[in-house]
């Protein structure tokens, strides 16, 4: 955890000069609680590669359902060679079904090295990384608006705490319940927007429906546990992954989902706003300008070449008071043959 010490203190020292410089407290609770934003924002800022790999990853499993029942339909009956054929479909599709954990997994380590490094610093003073001993005092004694220790958790300030108006219990259960929220919304929001219906009913599916329900409740079982710091963090990094997500579905989402026929209506309300040709008629147009096919002539038999009027030539003129040759007079018969 040394190394994540080092760069949470960091990223969260720098924030405490710049709050401290714009005329914060820099001993106040309000700081460092901005402090605690600033990280969570700078995390997620250096994860949007990963998130756009899980993006992507989470999308081909989608597309790829439909193969993914032919395998389960022929090889139903030999569950390890259903597993080869599947993980050989996912590498050749260039996707990884794991992909669309690693966000949360690379969080987990800085969420459990906040969680430490707030906890040693209230309870034993104990500095980590760049905090020396008095920032280290700053942090753990730090309350927001004087009432709200960073450090205090829901679980040690029950109802049966010496404070009258339960203040700190309030504010953890507030942000618990929105860490509980924003964590369902998130994966409801991928789910009901931006998976096809095919990929509905498949495996993958039904895991994604699972983990709809079980993040959520362990999180807010846990979180009772959670110092109000660590809360803040974990809330904040939700809500930009919603917003993140929601920019993403919204502007670029998966063949054949309710989000990409969405964006079909919304593009077709601005074409027609801005008086841009539908494609329809951008079809009839181009069919307007095909070039006509060319007559050939019909063809006759030879009495009619002998004795009928001449047909049309393929330019549309006529010769029917020219002369015509009869072939047979005038060619011989090895000609002729």
């Amino acid at each position: 955890m040394t190394p994540l010490y080092y760069i949470i203190s960091a990223v969260m020292i720098g924030w405490h000069e710049l709050f401290t410089v714009l005329g914060l407290d820099p001993e106040g609770g309000v700081s460092w609680a901005l402090s605690i934003i600033g990280l969570t924002l700078v995390i997620r800022a250096a994860l949007i590669p990963l998130f756009v790999k899980q993006i992507k990853s989470s999308r081909n499993m989608q597309l790829l359902q439909p193969k993914v029942k032919e395998l389960q339909k022929k090889y139903g009956h030999d569950r390890q060679k259903l597993a080869e054929e599947t993980m050989k479909l996912y590498k050749d599709a260039g996707t990884n079904p794991f992909a669309s954990c690693l966000p949360i997994l690379l969080q987990m380590p800085i969420f459990f090295a906040l969680f430490r490094l707030l906890d040693q610093a209230a309870k034993k003073g104990t500095a980590h990384g760049f905090l020396d001993e008095e920032r280290a005092r700053q942090f753990g004694e730090s309350q927001a608006f004087g009432k709200i220790p960073l450090s205090e958790t829901f679980w040690n300030n029950g109802w049966w705490t010496s404070d009258p108006n339960h203040v700190v219990m309030v504010v953890a259960l507030i942000l618990v319940l929105a860490m509980t929220a924003t964590t369902f919304f998130t994966q409801r929001q991928l789910m009901a927007k931006n998976m096809p219906a095919e990929a509905m009913s498949g495996p993958y599916a039904q895991q994604q429906k699972m983990l709809l329900y079980i993040l959520p409740v362990a999180f807010g079982l846990g979180g009772v546990a959670f110092p109000i710091g660590v809360l803040l963090y974990w809330t904040t990094s939700n809500l930009w992954t919603m917003s993140q997500q929601f920019y993403v579905i919204r502007n670029n989402p998966a063949p054949g989902t309710p989000a990409f026929t969405a964006k079909q209506e919304r593009d077709k309300a601005k074409a027609a706003k801005h008086g841009v040709v539908l494609e329809a008629e951008e079809v009839e147009t181009v069919t307007e300008r095909r070039p006509a096919t060319r007559q050939q002539p019909k063809r006759q038999t030879r009495s009619q070449r002998k004795t009928g009027p001449a047909p049309k030539n393929p330019n549309g003129s006529t010769s029917g008071n020219e002369p015509r040759v009869d072939l047979d007079k005038n060619t011989n018969k090895g000609d002729s043959k």
